[in-house]
């Protein structure tokens, strides 16, 4: 799979944007804020429906206008797909696939798979549960699109069900959503521990061959006791927790158990890697995480986009060599870089100039 054309109108700071895509490494050149981030931001809202930038829409459309809108046409081996994306801040969204309209933007969920690495992806290691959450029900809805759905409709029972606890209402009132928080966070929680088991072998392996000083792993962190792989086992969990925690969750309004209290606990050795790693190990971790995530994409049969964003500056010389290796492999690769020093001498690819929302190819 990958992108033959990509069209961006009143999107950031592109007005209009007509790229033409080849198979291989397009590399994006342009001092920050000229716009190569937007552009890869763009493709990252096909995949996921969202922006690994900001938190709503409204900043992804052009000053001036009410709407923004990405064209894409993905090629697969055996099809070509026109996906058509009407970004709204204020209203819903609305999408066409090969000029037909759908019922739901969520239908497009599947039609791209992006892995993106960025400096930010620091954030994995360090940074709050919410980013490692969000990483693992990105990899859940890349490899089984309709979690998509129960993820969405999760966070809408746990949002529905913390304005009841928040209003203090009754116990009649909160059941129908203590079910539902339940049966989908049952769901979600299986899934994730399922991926787990499955990344977690790939992601040792991977580690273990850029940083061999010492062994690495992840283990699922949840608000129940002992979750298992049967979604329904989890489900009755949850609502016992659920029951047990009623008072304190009326107290604090909140939802307190449930995949969304989860984490991914990162250990290094005999540690837990946050607040422990050293820099350089955190950068190792990280990458690992997204090779493997990579990997066991391509152990499902699938062909994901590789996106790596200003991150050659960041790196060393053999977390470099291990990014070339990777954007040599995947069937499309974008890159971008501030300034052509940036890009490793091992790298060769179709080359574009990104300044002032224009971006023009550059001669080979």
């Amino acid at each position: 799979m990958y992108l033959s054309q990509l069209s961006l109108k009143s999107f950031r700071s592109y007005e209009n944007l007509e790229l033409k895509l080849t198979p291989g490494i397009s590399i994006f050149i342009g001092r920050n804020g000229e716009g190569k981030t937007n552009i890869v931001e763009s493709i990252l809202y096909l995949s996921y429906l969202s922006s690994h930038r900001v938190a709503n829409d409204l900043p992804l459309v052009q000053l001036g206008n009410s709407s923004a809108y990405i064209r894409a046409t993905i090629t697969n081996p055996d099809r070509e797909v026109l996906v058509e994306l009407e970004i709204n801040g204020e209203r819903a969204n609305r999408a066409r696939i090969n000029q037909n309209p759908v019922r739901s933007q969520r239908e497009l969920f599947g039609l791209v798979q992006a892995i993106y690495f960025s400096p930010e992806d620091l954030d994995l290691v360090r940074g709050d549960p919410s980013e490692r959450r969000r990483f693992i029900d990105q990899l859940l809805t890349l490899r089984s699109p309709r979690m998509a759905g129960i993820i969405s409709d999760y966070e809408r029972a746990v949002k529905q069900r913390n304005s009841l606890l928040k209003s203090r209402s009754g116990i009649e009132a909160l059941i129908p959503w203590d079910k539902q928080v339940a049966e989908f966070g049952g769901k979600i929680i299986a899934a994730r521990m399922k991926t787990l088991s499955e990344l977690t072998p790939i992601f040792n392996e991977i580690y273990r061959e850029i940083s061999a000083e010492k062994p690495t792993t992840i283990n699922y962190k949840s608000s129940i006791e002992e979750p298992t792989l049967n979604h329904e086992e989890n489900t009755y969990k949850i609502l016992e927790r659920v029951n047990a925690t009623r008072s304190a969750e009326l107290e604090r309004g909140l939802t307190l158990s449930g995949p969304h209290r989860d984490d991914l606990i990162l250990v290094l050795g005999d540690h837990i890697v946050k607040g422990y790693a050293s820099h350089g190990e955190s950068w190792s971790i990280a990458l690992s995480l997204k090779l493997a995530t990579f990997q066991l994409l391509q152990n499902d049969g699938l062909s994901p986009i590789l996106i790596l964003d200003d991150v050659f500056s960041e790196l060393d010389e053999e977390r470099r060599l291990r990014l070339i290796e990777l954007a040599q492999v995947a069937e499309q690769t974008f890159i971008t870089v501030a300034v052509e020093n940036d890009l490793p001498k091992e790298l060769s690819g179709i080359r574009f100039n990104v300044k002032a929302g224009q971006v023009t190819p550059l001669a080979p």
